[in-house]
């Protein structure tokens, strides 16, 4: 299959100009008996916004948790084939540390999830866990993270004022911080705009844009106006498959298959 214009090929992946900084070779993956994930591979480049689109059930939020292994949680979950390597390393090699790889491979979650505590400590909370102990230290990380997830201008006088007092958007925002606090390589970002209005989910999607000139995004959408509008690369995945990968703008403009058409032109799903 030829490149588009990204450098990234349909389903088996591509380069898109240098290493990927997830790489999925052959992957199948269980709950139980239950197969979630069948043969799915492709590469996901540095520094850009990759959207994983398709109807519920298909898999995506599985396929995205698999890249900090959030589904070890879950004791039926397992990795039955293949492999799946960030920065090069196979994530689930026995030496591999799966708190070290979620701090390189943070999570935004569907449903914002900020802890009873102030907006300050909520931030700082990772840099904490990790051992950041001078008071110096966290205060510049947390306003450099404030900033940078759109907030700090909102909350600088109110840093200590518990972190559920804020809107839904603002506490979706506030995740965002938490999560880059520590510094990732990737922000995985699972529906983080269900539940939003329009202009709180505006915000999110315009610091998306912003995020990706220092960090990987990984973003599982419904949405397929959000998929457009935030998205460099477009996966579709059906039952559990990766049906095409490519260029956002050919995935909505081209597809090459009838099945991604269908989709996205709402003919099921």
């Amino acid at each position: 299959m030829e490149k588009d214009a990204t450098g990234v090929q349909g389903p088996g992946g591509g380069d898109a100009g240098g290493d990927p900084i997830i790489s999925v070779r052959g992957l199948d993956f269980f709950y139980g008996p239950l197969q979630v994930l069948s043969d799915i591979s492709l590469e996901i480049p540095r520094n850009l916004v990759t959207a994983l689109i398709g109807p519920s059930g298909c898999g995506k939020s599985t396929l995205l948790r698999c890249f900090n292994r959030m589904n070890d949680f879950n004791g039926d979950a397992r990795l039955a084939r293949g492999s799946i390597r960030v920065g090069g390393v196979d994530i689930n090699g026995p030496d591999v540390d799966p708190i070290e790889l979620r701090r390189r491979v943070g999570m935004v979650f569907q449903k914002s999830n900020p802890f009873p505590k102030s907006i300050y400590e909520n931030v700082a909370y990772g840099l904490r866990i990790g051992g950041v102990r001078r008071k110096s230290a966290l205060d510049e990380a947390v306003e450099r993270s404030l900033r940078n997830a759109a907030l700090w201008d909102e909350v600088k006088d109110r840093l200590g004022d518990s972190a559920l007092a804020l809107s839904g958007g603002q506490q979706q925002r506030m995740c965002i911080a938490r999560a880059i606090a520590v510094e990732p390589d990737i922000i995985l970002m699972d529906e983080p705009c269900s539940g939003l209005d329009p202009q709180a989910t505006m915000r999110i999607e315009e610091l998306i844009q912003e995020l990706k000139e220092q960090f990987t995004i990984v973003i599982v959408t419904h949405n397929m106006q959000q998929a457009s509008r935030c998205s460099d690369l477009t996966a579709f995945l059906h039952l559990g498959r990766l049906v095409e990968f490519a260029e956002t703008m050919r995935i909505f403009t081209n597809p090459s298959e009838k099945r991604t058409e269908d989709y996205i032109t709402g003919r099921f799903g």
